[in-house]
C-alpha cells in the first residue's frame, strides 16, 4: 500500500485549474470552446470536498486521531495561508475603494463566514470553501469512529450521499425565489456540502479496505468530462437564475463521478501504474501549489480588471488569460514554498523532511486482495479544501 497517493495530488492541480478557468471566463470573458466548457468550473470545489473526505479517511482509517490533535494539524495546514491571502485581498479592496463588511472579515478568521449569506465571502471570496472545510474537520474524528467498525453501512451511506445532491437541487423549487438566497442555501452553506465530504470519507474507507470493484481511470475521467460537456446545452436552454438551471446542479450532481475518479486514481497508485500526467514530479508539484493558487488567483484577476479592464478581442483575451494563469500560478508556488510549508512545520512542530512514516495497521491492497506488510504507512497526502 503506498505511503502517499501522488495521483490524487496531481488531480488537485486539474481541479484548481478548472476553478481558475471558471473565474477567468466569468470575469474576463469566455474563449471559444474553452469558455462554455469551463463556465461551470466551480464544480472543482465539489471535487475538493470529496477529495478532502477521501484522503482523510485513507490516512486515518484504523488509526483514529484525537479531536484536539486533528484540529491542530488541520489548523496548521490551512490557516496561515488563509490569513495571509485574506490580508492581501483586503489590501487590494482598499486600493480599489471597495468596502468589505467588518463582520465578514472577523467571521472569516475562525472560518465561520459561510454560515450566513451576508458574510459568506469573508475577506477573500475564495475562502468561503474553507468555512465548509472547517466544519468538516470538526465532524471527521467522530465520523471516523462511528463509521470505521460498521463496514456494512458504508455503501448504503455512500448511495444516500450521492442521491442527496439531485434531491437538494430539486428542493430548489421549494426555496425562496431570490437567486442570491437560494444560491447561498444550495451552493455555499456548509450543511449542504456535507454529503459530498461524507461521500469522500466512505469512498476512502471502502477503497482503503479493498471493498470496491476496480474502476478504470480513463472511464472515470471521461464521465467527469462528459458531465461538463452536458452542461453546455443545459446552460443554453435554461438561465442560471432559475432553480432548474445548471448552476447549482453543476456543483450538487457530480460528487459520485468525482468519488469514482478518486477511487480509480488511488487504485492506480496502489498498483504502481499511476500515469505521469497525474503522478509525475511536475504534476505532483503543481498539485502541491493548488491550495495557494486557489486562494490567490481571483485576487490577481481583480487587480487586472482594476488596472486594465476586460480585454477586447479573442487574441487579447487569450493573451491576458494565459498571463494571469502563469503569474498567479508562479505566485502560488512562491507562497507554497516560503509561507505555507514553513508555517505548517512551525505550527505542527513537524520535522523539516517530508515523508515521516506514520504507523498504520495492516491493510489490503485493492488490486492484489492481500494483506500488506505490517508497518505500511498511511497516506500523508494533505487535504486542504478544498
Amino acid at each position: 500500500m503506498p505511503g502517499r497517493l501522488p495521483s490524487l495530488t496531481g488531480l488537485r492541480f486539474w481541479a484548481a485549474l478548472l476553478v481558475v478557468l471558471y473565474h477567468l471566463a466569468r470575469k474576463l470573458g469566455g474563449l471559444p470552446l474553452l469558455g462554455p466548457l469551463s463556465w461551470y468550473g466551480r464544480s472543482g470545489v465539489t471535487f475538493f470536498f470529496v477529495l478532502s473526505g477521501f484522503v482523510l479517511a485513507w490516512t486515518y482509517a484504523g488509526a483514529p486521531v484525537g479531536a484536539r490533535s486533528f484540529a491542530r494539524r488541520r489548523f496548521a495546514r490551512i490557516w496561515p495561508l488563509h490569513a495571509l491571502t485574506t490580508a492581501l485581498s483586503l489590501g487590494v479592496n482598499a486600493a480599489l475603494g471597495l468596502a468589505v463588511p467588518l463582520a465578514a472579515v472577523l467571521l472569516s478568521l475562525p472560518l465561520l463566514h459561510a454560515w450566513a449569506p451576508g458574510t459568506v465571502f469573508g475577506g477573500n471570496p475564495a475562502s468561503w470553501s474553507l468555512a465548509a472545510e472547517g466544519w468538516f474537520y470538526l465532524l471527521f474524528p467522530a465520523l471516523l469512529r462511528l463509521l470505521a467498525p460498521r463496514r456494512r453501512g458504508w455503501l448504503p451511506l455512500a448511495a444516500a450521499c450521492a442521491a442527496l445532491g439531485p434531491l437538494l437541487w430539486a428542493a430548489g423549487a421549494l426555496l425562496p425565489s431570490d437567486p442570491a438566497l437560494r444560491g447561498w442555501l444550495l451552493d455555499y452553506l456548509p450543511l449542504t456540502r456535507t454529503p459530498q465530504f461524507v461521500l469522500g470519507v466512505v469512498a476512502g474507507l471502502a477503497a482503503r479496505h479493498g471493498l470496491l470493484p476496480r474502476v478504470r481511470l480513463g472511464v472515470a475521467a471521461a464521465a467527469v468530462a462528459g458531465w461538463h460537456v452536458l452542461l453546455v446545452p443545459w446552460h443554453a436552454a435554461v438561465p442560471d437564475s432559475l432553480w432548474w438551471g445548471p448552476y447549482s446542479a453543476s456543483q450538487l450532481f457530480p460528487a459520485p463521478l468525482f468519488a469514482a475518479l478518486l477511487v480509480a486514481a488511488a487504485g492506480r497508485d496502489a498498483a504502481g501504474t499511476a500515469p505521469r500526467l497525474l503522478a509525475g514530479r511536475t504534476a505532483v508539484r503543481l498539485g502541491e501549489w493548488s491550495y495557494a493558487w486557489y486562494l490567490v488567483h481571483e485576487i490577481g484577476i481583480r487587480c487586472w480588471l482594476w488596472t486594465a479592464g476586460r480585454p477586447a478581442g479573442t487574441r487579447s483575451l487569450l493573451a491576458v488569460e494565459l498571463l494571469l494563469t502563469a503569474v498567479t500560478l508562479a505566485a502560488a508556488g512562491a507562497l507554497h514554498r516560503w509561507v505555507e510549508r514553513p508555517c505548517e512545520r512551525l505550527l505542527r512542530g513537524a520535522p523539516r523532511h517530508a515523508g515521516t512514516p506514520l504507523p498504520h495497521p495492516p491493510v489490503r491492497v485493492v488490486r492484489q486482495r492481500r494483506r500488506s506488510v505490517a508497518g505500511d504507512q498511511p497516506s500523508s497526502e494533505p487535504s486542504r479544501f478544498t
